[in-house]
């Protein structure tokens, strides 16, 4: 053989050979995220920022897929746990309330406390506590806050400024605006949820559900019957709707930047979508979140997404790892709050030049933060093992209330009936 030849079919060996090796070393994982549109862009270059910075340096490449919303995601979730196929679950996702029980029961779950555990030199203390609290469920902490969201009172402050109004803070004064009502214009439009009366529940100092609204363990009854919080605040909403000022629909964000809802009670996070929508043509305000009555607390609880991991293996976990924190890291966190209107949970984001810059512009922004920092941190959102069939009963409850004038009393005893079964048959079903 040509010895010319022959030394570059060796060469080319070890060429190949090299590249194979590369090609090994580097870990590829899977997340999953139900972010779309603009913030699914974001996501998207905080991932390719990621893969060319920090995942080149450790050999990490993160490929993105779009599961659809939260609750899509987390039936694809529970139905490849009921199905044994843990080895298709990615490496990565991102989960809001409505995947804590079915995550943290996961035999392949990599919790915080587990990865924390692989590396106790890691500090934590750099993210917001109300955030972190929000993903523990029984003492243990799943995920790392990423979305971080609170809910406010947006409020067309042209409207209230033109007519001599005061921005409401209570319900009652949101009932006094109904003078401002008229054709084709709503005061306000809302129908509670499972979210929403946990604000107003949690206000009166009541849990939703027991067990610390199941943070700390399966709930398995209501907690806001015997206290008299659930009737206390469906009095304040009877008599709302009664002041004419409250449509018993869920309102829409379209109506709001139409000019044709003067108040929409919705998450911090559509701040910056409504102010490229309105464009304008009111200015938008922005408050804290309305409390049911004087006597009742301020505050509203977290909500938002997470970043939870599955165990594919040391490696892969590693990596997961080390990208959870990238995620939740000070400077993605302030580019994703800016391009959002997620709040920064990160201390340090709030630092930063780009939020600082944001919220001196934009002062709208710095609300949901500064209510949640003053949101007692008993205010816990709910976590229930029916999470979809519980958000809609108590919609649907609610609503017929106003709708079939029934009394508090008889909306009490059948969202007790509804909601209370509900919690016994999981329970049963799940022991």
């Amino acid at each position: 053989m040509n010895k010319r030849f022959f030394a570059a079919l060796i060469s080319l060996a070890l060429l190949l050979g090299i590249s194979a090796c590369a090609g090994a070393e580097t870990t590829r994982l899977i997340f999953w995220h139900s972010m779309s549109d603009e913030a699914g862009k974001l996501i998207e270059a905080c991932v390719k920022r990621f893969n060319e910075t920090a995942g080149a340096e450790k050999g990490i490449e993160i490929e993105t897929v779009y599961q659809g919303t939260y609750a899509e995601a987390a039936t694809k979730m529970n139905s490849m746990l009921m199905n044994g196929q843990t080895d298709s679950l990615p490496d990565v996702m991102q989960m809001d309330a409505t995947g804590k029980v079915s995550f943290a029961a996961a035999e392949n779950a990599y919790t915080v406390d587990m990865a924390l555990a692989e590396h106790p030199q890691d500090d934590l203390s750099d993210l917001l506590a109300p955030a972190m609290a929000n993903w523990q469920l029984a003492g243990a902490q799943l995920g790392l806050p990423f979305a971080t969201s609170t809910t406010v009172m947006y409020y067309n402050k042209t409207a209230l400024d033109a007519a001599g109004k005061a921005v409401p803070v209570t319900l009652a004064d949101i009932g006094g605006l109904a003078g401002l009502a008229a054709d084709g214009v709503t005061v306000y439009a809302a129908v509670p949820n499972t979210p929403t009366l946990a604000n107003w529940l949690g206000q009166l100092g009541s849990d939703l559900v027991n067990r610390h609204n199941g943070s700390e363990g399966t709930a398995t009854a209501l907690d806001c019957i015997e206290n008299g919080a659930l009737a206390d605040f469906l009095q304040a909403w009877k008599a709302l709707y009664a002041t004419g000022a409250l449509a018993n629909t869920n309102g829409s964000s379209d109506e709001f930047v139409a000019g044709r809802q003067l108040i929409m009670t919705s998450s911090s996070s559509s701040i910056a979508s409504l102010l490229e929508r309105i464009a304008g043509s009111f200015e938008l305000g922005v408050a804290p979140y309305p409390r049911v009555s004087d006597e009742a607390s301020a505050g509203a609880t977290v909500s938002g997404s997470c970043l939870v991991m599955f165990d594919h293996g040391e490696a892969r976990r590693e990596a997961a790892w080390q990208f959870a924190r990238f995620m939740t890291g000070a400077d993605v966190q302030a580019d994703f709050a800016k391009g959002t209107g997620y709040l920064p949970a990160n201390l340090a984001a709030e630092q930063s030049e780009t939020w600082q810059a944001l919220i001196g512009e934009y002062p709208q922004y710095n609300v949901g933060l500064a209510q949640l920092k003053e949101t007692p941190d008993s205010m816990r959102s709910v976590t229930v093992g029916p999470a979809a069939d519980f958000y809609y009963a108590i919609m649907n409850d609610i609503s017929d209330m106003l709708d079939s004038d029934l009394s508090v009393e008889e909306t009490v005893d059948i969202m007790a009936d509804d909601l209370g079964g509900m919690l016994e048959q999981y329970a049963r079903a799940n022991p």
